[in-house]
């Protein structure tokens, strides 16, 4: 069956993320009917006009938090920050193969960088989608141990442990994405005149297999990891926070309140760390309160909204073509919404990838307090290597003029001096 010469039909086709399936069996998508009454985004300016902005803010957010991380000191190396290292050189790893599927989209679904480089780029792109994700996920789990379960969670918590997990979750990622690397390829498009860069799918069952894979590892299971995490932590500090307003509204000199004698108890019994017997009244430092607890919690929240925010629409907008394809839904702005839909759902996921670093880093004050060191040191490198430069070319300009103060005595000399007798 013909299609017809419009480019919303492959948007989807053609996208990243295939959405409408092309079989080994056929040459080309299956027919969706046109929409006379919904017309097709401009994604040929749309898409590498959002892909830019989010090339550039990304990788200077990711390349300033990979720089301050890998330079940090043997104490700073922490589990959290093992974490967010391996996160950022994800994200970094897809931004920079961003501005490939910039050009694509503006040369109108044309891939002109081989079939290896489709391959490459196609399977970068997933490995992304999992391991961010996957980070993300464990950097919750280790922010709930170490805010929940302090004390047990001390052994588990262990740089070396982090760095086993991390290996681990990469290659989780890697075979996540292995399926895209083996079925994605170049096809020639002949209503559209283009070597587009798509997903074959051996048949209906791989297509839906793997797009269930995506949904749930990628979406609902890690969602519901980050939820229960976070929550269980937002729980820890308003209950830790309205012990300590029970104590301080009820304590008196004559009867020391629960959680003075529990603080003590604790101090005394031998198997757990040594804790310095001080109850919270008497010590210097108060619980966090006021707005340091309202500026976690409301760090916590922007986490798990960032996360929701930024994958939904995607993967609604896939679960919708899953339905599609199975003939639950066939209507035309169901068509125009896949078609349309799919590739700015995917740049809102992809915004994710410059979102990290501002909320897991530069909300820090002690990885600000870090960077602000890094760039000093680096500014002190640059002036003083400036200096040298310029007492070098002092140096040189110095014995220059005087060599030419020489030569030109030299001159003089000979002129003054007698050439002979007559």
């Amino acid at each position: 069956m013909a299609i017809p010469n419009d480019l919303s039909v492959f948007n989807s086709t053609s996208s990243p993320y295939l959405t409408t399936e092309i079989y080994l069996n056929t040459s080309l998508a299956p027919y969706v009917p046109s929409c006379t009454d919904w017309p097709p985004l401009p994604m040929n300016t749309v898409i590498p006009a959002i892909y830019s902005i989010i090339c550039v803010l990304g990788t200077i957010a990711n390349t300033l938090a990979v720089a301050v991380l890998a330079h940090a000191s043997a104490s700073r190396r922490t589990v959290a920050n093992t974490f967010m290292l391996n996160l950022c050189v994800s994200d970094l790893l897809f931004l920079l193969s961003l501005p490939l599927w910039a050009i694509y989209y503006s040369r109108g679904y044309s891939w002109p960088f081989g079939r290896m480089a489709c391959k490459i780029c196609g399977a970068i792109l997933n490995l992304n989608l999992y391991a961010s994700i996957f980070f993300i996920t464990a950097m919750s789990m280790d922010r709930y141990l170490a805010i929940v379960l302090p004390l047990r969670s001390q052994s588990a918590r262990h740089p070396k442990r982090a760095r086993l997990l991390c290996i681990v979750l990469w290659v989780l990622a890697c075979a996540c994405s292995a399926p895209t690397l083996a079925l994605r390829d170049t096809h020639y498009l002949k209503e559209l005149d283009v070597e587009a860069c798509v997903i074959f799918y051996p048949d209906h069952k791989w297509y839906l297999a793997l797009v269930w894979m995506k949904i749930i590892l990628a979406f609902l299971l890690p969602l519901l990891v980050i939820s229960c995490c976070y929550c269980a932590i937002g729980r820890h500090l308003l209950a830790d926070t309205g012990l300590v307003r029970m104590h301080t509204s009820s304590h008196t000199p004559n009867m020391p309140s629960f959680k003075s004698l529990q603080s003590q108890e604790s101090c005394s019994k031998p198997e757990r760390p040594p804790t310095p017997c001080v109850s919270p009244s008497s010590s210097g430092s108060r619980p966090l309160e006021g707005r340091g607890l309202e500026r976690v919690l409301w760090t916590v929240a922007a986490v798990v909204l960032a996360f929701f925010l930024c994958w939904f629409p995607f993967h609604c907008v896939t679960f919708m073509d899953v339905l599609r394809s199975d003939g639950w839904l066939d209507s035309c702005w169901v068509n125009w919404t896949i078609q349309n839909l799919t590739p700015l759902t995917l740049c809102l996921g992809f915004s994710n990838s410059a979102i990290n670093p501002v909320l897991y880093c530069f909300i820090g004050n002690h990885f600000r307090g870090r960077l602000g060191g890094l760039c000093k040191g680096l500014c002190a490198c640059l002036k003083a290597r400036g200096e040298d430069h310029s007492q070098k070319r002092g140096s040189f300009s110095t014995r220059l003029s005087s060599f030419s103060r020489k030569l030109s005595d030299l001159k003089d000399l000979a002129i003054v001096e007698p050439t002979g007798p007559a």
